[in-house]
């Protein structure tokens, strides 16, 4: 290693561990602020309190540590430009590009920090921090189902029971997917109930736990005259589950939600869901091509109602539907199916934005390296208070492009790779074109400051608007 290199590592290095610091401690403050609210005034330990603190600090590191980049690049060179250290290297014999391979070697080395730590350690912190909340919130009173697995709950007077199983269940916002319901709380009825997703809370008294289910069907049938069929689709229900306060352990929940996976578990779990999709459409192809043949005729003598259902419903004779029954069913299994189909897309989809996600994070910190080094030294002049707004300006943008393509990508308006990296493929191609033309900047003496940066910046918009190119053309 140079001396050279050596001093412009050491010059970044101040900068960039001010910036991350002062970064870090103003989000983590912002970040206790509003977890002291669900902390305070439950008589918890205070090792849980400041465990709960600790585990919230991961999550501000994973957002601080590439924006503390931009800011340390753009101070570092446009201080050696205003002290005219880059014309004294230049004069030295040092062509300017060679100045930035350091920088885009740290780059590239927080590029690689950002993604072990956002891979290995932040999706541990998230899922404790998710069991400790759930430990927390059980403190308030209030109920926590276990994922996954078939929960049964005893309701009032005896009655029940009832059985729960839920594919997620968000610990904060009480929020459920893939919801199924087994109703054995009525004499002579069994109610069983499907739902795609679904939100739980309890009662002001917190003795029944009330379930808003979304999209889904309803069976019910007597336990005595199993002709007593219902089939009911509902775009929304309330299900209220009675008497069923403070039945629930404090167990551990083991299911992992998208950010608390690594990389290569949220790879297998995108597989799996597109597995799950392929075996939904092939049987729904096989469905609709034998209501199609019983619809013509052509289906075999008994092939009947198990063509679609693996059963009749009670109360038909000899396991025989009528066909509008059928038609009806066939219909209700149609919504239901899309309804399912939708769901696993969409949950397809999260996986794989939160894979970029993580990708797109990490290489931003080489993406700054780029915008940073020939702004730094194109407008020196512009102080302290250019690095403030150009990192300002630079990150927001960044930040509302990951936003919003992930808001896109959960909505099915676009990939997820479309719409997680078209904010980093734009700023990566505005670093390259600054970066090739940091030769022709870094040649002149002369110091630039907030008027001319005005002036680039209108050119260059100028110059990608059609209607301004014409109208130049016709000045001429």
């Amino acid at each position: 290693m140079t001396i050279l290199t050596r001093y412009l590592i050491r010059s970044h290095v101040g900068p960039f561990l001010f910036t991350f610091s002062l970064l870090t401690g103003l989000m983590f403050v912002n970040a206790i602020a509003q977890r002291l609210d669900d902390l305070a005034g439950k008589g918890l330990p205070r090792d849980v309190i400041l465990e709960a603190l600790l585990l919230s600090l991961p999550h501000t590191v994973a957002l601080t540590l590439p924006m503390a980049v931009l800011p340390a690049v753009l101070y570092t060179f446009s201080e050696l430009a205003a002290n005219s250290e880059i014309i004294a290297m230049s004069g030295g014999g040092v062509r300017p590009r060679r100045l930035f391979l350091p920088a885009l070697f740290l780059g590239v080395f927080l590029a690689a920090v950002t993604f072990f730590f956002n891979d290995r350690i932040l999706p541990e912190a998230n899922h404790r921090l998710k069991n400790l909340q759930v430990s927390i919130q059980r403190k308030s009173p209030t109920f926590q189902l276990r994922e996954r697995v078939v929960n049964v709950i005893q309701g009032e007077n005896g009655l029940g029971p009832y059985y729960l199983r839920a594919e997620s269940i968000d610990p904060v916002s009480s929020e459920l997917t893939d919801v199924h319901i087994y109703d054995m709380s009525r004499q002579g009825v069994r109610r069983t109930t499907y739902a795609a997703r679904g939100e739980m809370k309890l009662n002001a008294s917190f003795t029944d736990l009330q379930l808003r289910l979304f999209d889904g069907e309803a069976y019910e049938v007597g336990s005595v005259d199993q002709r007593s069929f219902q089939r009911t689709a509902f775009e929304q229900k309330l299900y209220v589950l009675r008497g069923v306060g403070d039945i629930f352990e404090d167990t551990e929940a083991n299911y992992r939600g998208d950010r608390e996976m690594s990389v290569a578990a949220l790879h297998d779990s995108a597989n799996a869901k597109i597995m799950q999709l392929d075996s939904l459409r092939e049987a729904s192809r096989v469905t609709a091509v034998r209501a199609v043949e019983r619809a013509l005729g052509r289906s075999e003598e008994g092939d009947g109602g198990a063509m679609m259902f693996s059963k009749a419903p009670p109360g038909f004779e000899g396991g025989q539907m009528p066909q509008d029954e059928m038609l009806r069913m066939l219909a209700i299994d149609a919504k239901t199916q899309g309804t399912r189909f939708r769901a696993l897309r969409k949950r397809a989809s999260q996986y794989w934005v939160e894979i970029h996600k993580k990708l797109v994070i990490a290489s931003a910190c080489m993406i700054f390296v780029l915008i940073g080094m020939p702004v730094g030294v194109r407008f020196s002049r512009g102080g302290i208070s250019m690095v403030i707004v150009v990192s300002a300006m630079v990150i927001g943008i960044y930040q509302y492009g990951m936003s919003t393509g992930e808001d896109w990508a959960d909505r099915d308006l676009a990939t997820p790779f479309w719409s997680m990296w078209a904010a980093s493929l734009l700023f990566l191609a505005m670093g390259a074109l600054l970066a090739s033309r940091l030769g022709r900047w870094t040649a002149s003496s002369r110091e630039s400051g907030w008027q001319e940066l005005w002036l680039e910046a209108r050119a260059g918009l100028l110059s990608i608007l059609p209607w301004q190119r014409l109208a130049r053309r016709r000045s001429r």
